[in-house]
């Protein structure tokens, strides 16, 4: 395939993507920004057998469509099809999950040691971009790798959000110089040559030092090389047959090599272009028109907004974000309070140590995270936080099942772990209202607080929280329905349901499930005899695993108890609604099971 070729199917790809997307909603402005740099990679490498791990993986569209699944973006992360991320079961060419960030160096170094350990021969890459590489993961995985001799390619894949670009007539000569072939056939053949000659090694290493001085002064991208990398660029991450070229060198050569490429996020589609961070994930719509931008109200945005409301009246209240502003609702408090907005990057885990130091000086942190980006921060939990006792606030996003994201991003761990985390209040609103009135305790209380709430919108509307632990929504004589958050909506649905075919359900909401106090529902069960708890997490560590326990402690164990959650496995992608009635957690599927137990 010649250049014109290349770039006709580079457009090709293009269109498809928006089309596609416009479909279904997905990733669109990461995707259509690795276009051409995903060409040249399936130029050079056979990812039947060479390894190509994603970082995020977001940006896998392009790498699907060229690997037999075209076809398939019909299906793009709904139940039983397309996922919307790397996933080694759908395909040989997915050599590795990928749907958190930074961790690709890792992997690919671990890739590339396995290959050297079993004498085999091919080849491995790893594609990051540059908001992934302010995770602290990537730098302890380019450390290593640099050190290793490992023959791998690292690709930075910036589009100008976190590495400035070089400058100046004498960076870019240098630049053009080093893309050069026989630029590194001269520098192999230079230093065999000295090599056999008296002195010549010494010459060598002085001329080296010389070099590296007068390159440090004037080219500012020497930290790669300081690590061990051969540093390869920048490229124009839209120039096709240069990406090939460059690729194809920076894969003979026998050591790490790390390929600095500059992209444009969400290139050659105006709507994407012109807005990347509104159109980095999209839900369907009209191709000519572009994404809508309008901010719906959720979970997220009333936070936001709450947190600005209470900013205003307590000046140590800061809000903490790993790069994700927009997805927590909290670019309203950045434009209200800038001096107490802090973004740090992909780093949840220097996030949270960041707001125990804040609260051990007297601030007021609340950091809005994702449920599932919260676990890499859980050593900080425990050691930075919790250990003191320390005031911080988190703001748990997308808790239990979050839908099309699937497995990567659904929020179904932190019930386990954040429970089991001394000192640590863990509050679940339903409703907004109750989100508000949570918040507002959160912020004025002493000590580690979570409040976890889910994806989306609310459903039901709840009577105002007043602090107590739980509360009886609906009394019934035959079984006690016990569950939290929005998931109270399944079981007073469902008792509806029962009282049509005359059974009694009892329902009791509980606000808070840590410190967990079993006595509300010690009450109805030993009034009914029978307990349901229905959760969207994991049953280890679930609430209705210690509600069990404690209810024995308590002397009122129910004589027959049914748990409704994940179990023991992870959730596939698909609507949360669809997702619910597949696992079994929505109301009629919670009908049933009161009746077997009937």
């Amino acid at each position: 395939m010649d250049g014109g070729s290349l770039v006709r199917l580079c457009g090709e790809l293009r269109n498809f993507l928006v089309e596609s997307v416009a479909r279904t909603g997905g990733h669109l402005a990461s995707n259509l920004g690795a276009v051409e740099l995903t060409v040249a990679l399936h130029r050079v490498y056979d990812t039947e057998r060479d390894r190509l791990v994603f970082d995020v993986g977001h940006q896998c569209y392009v790498h699907k469509a060229l690997t037999g699944r075209r076809e398939l973006f019909g299906s793009l992360r709904q139940l039983g099809g397309l996922a919307g991320f790397p996933k080694p079961e759908e395909s040989v060419h997915d050599a590795f999950v990928a749907g958190h960030a930074s961790n690709s160096v890792s992997v690919a170094l671990g890739m590339a040691r396995a290959r050297t350990l079993r004498g085999e021969t091919y080849s491995v890459a790893a594609l990051i971009g540059d908001g992934a590489l302010t995770g602290g993961l990537a730098y302890e995985g380019l450390n290593d790798a640099g050190a290793s001799g490992e023959p791998m390619v690292v690709i930075l894949n910036d589009n100008g959000m976190s590495i400035d670009p070089n400058v100046g007539g004498v960076a870019a000569h240098l630049s053009r110089l080093r893309l050069r072939p026989g630029y590194y056939r001269f520098k192999k053949g230079y230093r065999a040559a000295l090599e056999h000659i008296p002195g010549g090694q010494a010459l060598y290493r002085f001329n080296h030092r010389l070099k590296t001085g007068l390159k440090k002064a004037i080219y500012p991208c020497s930290m790669f090389e300081d690590m061990g990398f051969t540093y390869l660029g920048p490229v124009d991450g839209h120039n096709v047959e240069q990406l090939c070229t460059t690729l194809a060198w920076a894969k003979s050569m026998d050591c790490p090599v790390l390929l600095h490429v500059h992209t444009v996020k969400g290139k050659g589609y105006t709507h994407a272009e012109s807005q990347p961070e509104r159109s980095h994930g999209v839900s369907p719509f009209d191709p000519a028109v572009g994404p809508g931008l309008e901010r719906k109200v959720d979970f997220s945005y009333i936070l936001g907004h709450e947190l600005v409301e209470l900013a205003g009246k307590d000046r140590r209240l800061c809000a903490v974000t790993a790069a994700m502003a927009e997805g927590t609702g909290l670019q309203e408090f950045a434009s209200a309070w800038p001096k107490r907005f802090f973004d740090v990057g992909i780093a949840e885990g220097h996030a949270v140590a960041m707001a125990a130091g804040m609260a051990k000086q007297g601030m007021v942190p609340v950091f809005a995270v994702y449920s599932s980006f919260l676990q890499r921060g859980f050593d900080m939990l425990l050691h930075d936080v919790a250990l003191q006792g320390l005031h911080v606030v988190l703001a748990v996003d997308r808790a239990g099942l979050v839908g099309a994201d699937g497995p990567t991003h659904h929020g179904c761990q932190d019930v386990g772990y954040l429970t089991q985390i001394p000192g640590m209040t863990v509050l679940c609103p339903a409703c907004f209202s109750e989100l508000k009135e949570m918040l507002r305790w959160a912020v004025g209380t002493d000590g580690p607080v979570a409040v976890r709430y889910p994806r989306g919108g609310e459903g039901r509307r709840y009577p105002e929280w007043t602090g107590e632990s739980a509360r009886l929504l609906r009394q019934g004589a035959d079984v006690t329905l016990v569950s939290y958050g929005t998931m109270t909506d399944e079981l007073l649905t469902a008792a509806d349901l029962l009282a049509e075919q005359g059974v009694g359900a009892e329902v009791v909401k509980l606000h808070r499930i840590a410190p967990l106090d079993v006595e509300p529902v010690a009450e109805s069960v030993r009034r009914t005899g029978r307990l349901l708890v229905l959760e969207d997490c994991n049953e280890n560590g679930s609430i209705g695993q210690q509600l069990a326990s404690a209810l024995v402690q308590a002397g009122a164990a129910p004589r027959k108890m049914v748990l409704k959650n994940l179990k023991n496995a992870f959730a596939p992608q698909g609507s949360v609604a669809q997702l619910r009635k597949l696992l079994g957690l929505d109301a009629g599927s919670v009908a049933e099971a009161v009746q077997e137990m009937l």
